[in-house]
């Protein structure tokens, strides 16, 4: 389902005489102001930036020209990110401008929509050398550019599920360790090695030595890497870097297909790519964020947590979990919950969450989840039946039994629990019986 996401600035971003001017849309204020000052590594910068960009205008599984989604900018004290997702939901793109990349301060806090237009992309192509660039991430003057003959506008068909891969990716990378870190000579050498674009096999990246070695099976250590060419968004950015970090899940022999994230680091700047456990899935379905969308007992806790959220660029769990007056694992349960909503993000380079507010209606998320509502639609029907930990959920054509595993899984005998095994959320059924539980219980 899509829906229409209009992008309104009063003109367009450009790189000018006086340095890069960017142009934000609607957000915490229309067409907010959020930093203004030098970028110390400017050519990185461009780099990073167009990587995003590049990101937002491709769709890597089954490639067609979509309309270009613009990057989503937060403002936050000492530090800038830039997001995307591919037009597919199978890459997320970030860059973290860190405070030794800005010379200045960030005078708005909030998240929006920033213009990179075709124009722009080619002239941050053109930016090289070392004198710092001035960069205006918004309009200089609200005041000035608000007659209708300034104003660009343009309407984008935004997929649904581009919005819920935000409210699935964070709960992804919390779980998320680092695996491995190469200097950029060695990440260069291993991006050439790597298939060719149109490769949609999945393989595995074992550290060795200095570098990384590809394997076609999972051990203990490896990071998987699934679609092998959608890292090429990187390479542009790889003269400037120092090091390349990977991060991922724990795998070992025998292991499924997971995602993995692939980071640059320059010192000033981040640059990183989240990747999809297999080039045809999007992070929209993988249903990582299902069991905090359906617990009831959250919904309060992210109320309380969500109201003493600031603009920190990390969030500090234990003074949050202080300050609620709530233990540390519900402010994490209540983190989830508001990253359902866009509220948080994860970064896995400081494992920290971080605060944003998605300048898209946040409640999609969950309204557009099929699976969710038809777990919902379940338990208003009263087609749940507990029988201790195990269950029997009654549709109108069949009756199915989920049974709750020691560790707290929980398993169906439905065709996509069959199909899946677990490895994308729980099925509707399984998380239907989690909703009539008491306490609502964790599902994998």
């Amino acid at each position: 389902m899509n829906a229409v996401q209009t992008y309104r600035y009063l003109q367009p971003s450009a790189l000018r005489t006086a340095g890069l001017d960017l142009q934000t849309c609607g957000g915490p204020a229309a067409n907010p102001r959020f930093f203004a000052g030098f970028l110390t590594a400017p050519a990185a910068a461009a780099a990073g930036l167009l990587a995003v960009a590049e990101v937002a205008r491709t769709r890597y599984h089954q490639p067609v020209n979509p309309a270009s989604l613009d990057p989503v900018v937060t403002g936050s004290r000492g530090r800038l990110r830039f997001e995307s997702f591919s037009g597919c939901c199978g890459v997320y793109a970030r860059m973290d401008v860190l405070p030794a990349g800005l010379d200045g301060e960030i005078s708005g806090h909030g998240t929006t929509n920033v213009d990179v237009n075709p124009p722009l992309r080619e002239a941050l192509a053109r930016v090289g050398g070392i004198e710092p660039l001035h960069v205006a991430v918004g309009p200089d003057d609200l005041t000035v550019s608000t007659m209708d003959g300034c104003v660009v506008e343009r309407k984008v068909p935004l997929p649904g599920r581009w919005l819920r891969g935000f409210a699935e990716v964070h709960v992804l990378t919390a779980g998320f360790e680092p695996r491995a870190e190469i200097p950029a000579t060695e990440a260069a050498a291993f991006l050439r090695r790597l298939p060719a674009a149109n490769d949609r096999s999945v393989l595995w990246a074992v550290p060795a030595g200095r570098t990384l070695r590809l394997t076609s099976r999972p051990a203990p250590g490896a990071v998987c890497l699934a679609g092998a060419g959608r890292l090429a968004a990187l390479r542009g950015v790889l003269r400037h870097a120092r090091t390349l970090r990977v991060y991922g899940p724990a795998a070992r022999t025998g292991s499924p297909a997971v995602p993995s994230t692939w980071e640059l680091d320059t010192g000033a700047l981040r640059v990183s790519l989240t990747l999809s456990p297999e080039p045809y899935r999007g992070f929209s379905g993988e249903g990582a964020a299902l069991a905090a969308l359906a617990g009831d007992d959250v919904v309060d806790d992210a109320e309380l947590v969500g109201a003493l959220l600031n603009w920190d660029p990390t969030i500090d769990v234990a003074a949050l979990a202080d300050a609620a007056a709530l233990p540390d694992e519900r402010v994490r349960a209540a983190l989830a919950q508001l990253g359902t909503a866009g509220r948080v993000g994860y970064d896995v380079a400081d494992g920290a969450y971080f605060h944003r507010v998605m300048p898209y209606d946040a409640g999609r998320a969950e309204r557009d989840n099929p699976r969710l509502l038809g777990a919902r639609a379940l338990v208003e029907r009263g087609a749940v039946e507990r029988d201790g930990e195990d269950a029997t959920v009654r549709t109108d054509a069949e009756v199915y039994r989920v049974r709750r595993h020691p560790d707290g899984a929980y398993s169906c005998t439905c065709r996509w629990w069959a199909r899946h095994r677990g490895q994308r959320g729980p099925c509707r059924h399984a998380l239907a019986v989690s909703m009539v539980a008491a306490p609502v219980e964790a599902l994998s």
